[in-house]
């Protein structure tokens, strides 16, 4: 018999992380164990609206607005650095402010990078890691990366005006359903790059995220460093991919497999944004690994 269970609300707050005001939605019992959820690029907490509701019955989900992002603040340069470094100190000093001792971390995107940097300085605090599409495997980056390492291998003025070029709508659309077969494009909802096109569409935002892609090129270095964590501390770990991706395609996450030979893979028909065209396989998926994990 199919598990059912009510949706949980989701609440939006806010709370003040080293001065600045960050958005954060939550859902579940405050004395539930933790599942944090850092958003990828270029969405938010929006992400994880409906993975929220579906899981905090037994968990308690935390998703944050990274700064520049949604509706949290966008300090100025001086204040913050807006570099690979900056948001996983953020993320860190966003569970202490949270006071966060334990947490499982789903890890895509972006946020695979913070996450993962988060777990590296507090091994001790992870219970486990569900990744979707975020890869650390330089030999099967996709297709979709080549541009990017040109530009990081040779930066030229040209080059940043290519990756600043990008940071529009029309951009934002094809990240969230630019490489999907048309039975799954037609599940993403426009919603997705309209309001975060009208939330990141300021000079200062869109200037912040083409120095992110500039500083995309350290994560390379990073990479070696969160295999040897994986080899090292092996978390309980689930592994979800959509690999219609051109940037992580299946051969991104059967790398996580040299470092992690037991961990859990499950390649769906999906895409880099799994939760919004296959939330119905994810969430049992999801359930049933992390109430495993709880056990061990």
């Amino acid at each position: 018999m199919t598990e059912t269970t009510a949706l949980v609300p989701v609440v939006h707050r806010t709370i003040d992380v080293d001065g600045i005001e960050i958005f954060y939605r939550e859902a579940g019992p405050a004395d539930a164990p933790v599942f944090l959820l850092p958003h990828g690029y270029p969405c938010s907490s929006y992400e994880f609206r409906n993975l929220m509701p579906a899981l905090g019955d037994r968990w308690r989900l935390i998703a944050p607005d990274l700064p520049g992002f949604g509706y949290s603040g966008t300090p100025d340069r001086a204040a913050f650095s807006y570099t690979f470094d900056g948001y996983a100190g953020f993320l860190e000093r966003f569970t202490h402010v949270m006071e966060l001792s334990r947490y499982a971390v789903y890890l895509h995107d972006y946020g695979s990078q913070f996450g993962l940097r988060l777990a590296m300085r507090a091994p001790h605090r992870v219970t486990a890691l569900v990744i979707q599409n975020g890869d650390i495997y330089e030999d099967e980056l996709g297709p979709k990366y080549a541009w990017l390492k040109e530009f990081w291998a040779h930066p030229t003025p040209e080059g940043r005006a290519k990756l600043a070029a990008n940071v529009t709508e029309e951009g934002f659309r094809d990240e969230f359903a630019g490489d999907l077969p048309a039975h799954l494009a037609a599940r993403v909802s426009p919603d997705l790059w309209k309001l975060h096109w009208a939330l990141m569409d300021t000079p200062q935002r869109r200037e912040n995220v083409v120095g992110l892609f500039e500083d995309q090129a350290t994560t390379l270095e990073w990479f070696p460093k969160e295999q040897a964590y994986l080899r090292e501390h092996r978390p309980p770990t689930l592994i979800l991919w959509g690999p219609h991706d051109g940037y992580m395609p299946e051969g991104s996450a059967r790398a996580y497999l040299r470092d992690l030979p037991d961990a859990e893979l499950h390649l769906l028909d999906a895409g880099h944004w799994a939760l919004e065209t296959n939330l119905g396989e994810v969430v049992p998926l999801i359930r049933d690994f992390l109430g495993r994990a709880s056990r061990t």
